[in-house]
């Protein structure tokens, strides 16, 4: 019994050898792969008051055709009016940022003194955890109060992301709405809900799919280290002629 023991232990102990390097492997791609996905400030293109950039997608979640509606219309608000109003969508923070705080720092990178930020307006978005934030200069502020950005932020844009995830909906609504108030319009406020239900999204986060995908193969290899060897060992000990034979 013990020499069998030995034996198992030792099939067992040369095939997690061949599979260690393979575990680590996977450990090791979905710990930097999670970092690597992340935005930060430096990242997003330059530019300053004045340019023709209006909607950057980085999170990938704007329509070609609608993120040219979109742009189309901040484009002609700052024609008539002077206010600029941008928005950046992201696919994941870097670590200890916020929506807020990258809002702050970006709206600071493109425009540094607050004469350059005074007719700005900056609406960003984490796709990751639709977090949003909103920046705006002090001359938008006379139209766009901290409430109604704040509005437009929490409820304009999360209507209806709370309703299937649709970005392309979230901003069409949410430009329309910068440019009513900044264009001295009557606020039209968030969008009217017709129930108080609100529908979760059935997908998960990216960052949960990456990690239960990588736990999932690390507990297929380690069950696999354990059985195979023991199941080998014992097809081979059937297929073994008897000794009363």
């Amino acid at each position: 019994m013990k020499q069998l023991l030995n034996q198992v232990f030792s099939i067992q102990k040369h095939f997690i050898k061949l599979i260690l390097p393979s575990v680590m492997l996977i450990l090791a791609s979905w710990l930097m792969v999670t970092p690597a996905l992340a935005t930060g400030v430096y990242q997003i293109p330059n530019l300053s008051a004045g340019n023709g950039t209006w909607v950057i997608d980085q999170g990938e979640v704007i329509s070609r055709i609608n993120e040219g509606k979109i742009s189309s219309t901040l484009e002609d608000l700052a024609k008539q009016t002077g206010y600029e109003a941008r928005i950046v969508t992201i696919r994941r923070l870097d670590y200890g940022e916020t929506p807020e705080s990258f809002a702050k720092a970006l709206f600071e990178k493109w425009f540094p003194t607050k004469e350059a930020q005074a007719n700005q307006a900056l609406l960003v978005i984490d796709t990751v955890t639709n977090g949003t934030a909103i920046i705006t200069g002090d001359k938008v502020k006379s139209l766009l109060s901290d409430s109604i950005a704040e509005s437009v932020a929490s409820e304009t844009v999360m209507a209806p992301l709370r309703n299937g995830n649709k970005y392309n909906q979230a901003f069409l609504d949410a430009g329309d709405r910068l440019v009513a108030v900044l264009s001295g319009k009557p606020d039209p406020g968030p969008p009217q809900i017709a129930d108080n239900v609100q529908v979760e999204g059935t997908f998960k986060k990216a960052e949960e799919t990456d990690q239960g995908n990588a736990t999932a193969w690390v507990v297929g290899l380690l069950i696999a280290a354990t059985i195979i060897p023991m199941a080998t060992y014992y097809l081979y000990q059937v297929n073994q002629p008897s000794n009363n034979g």
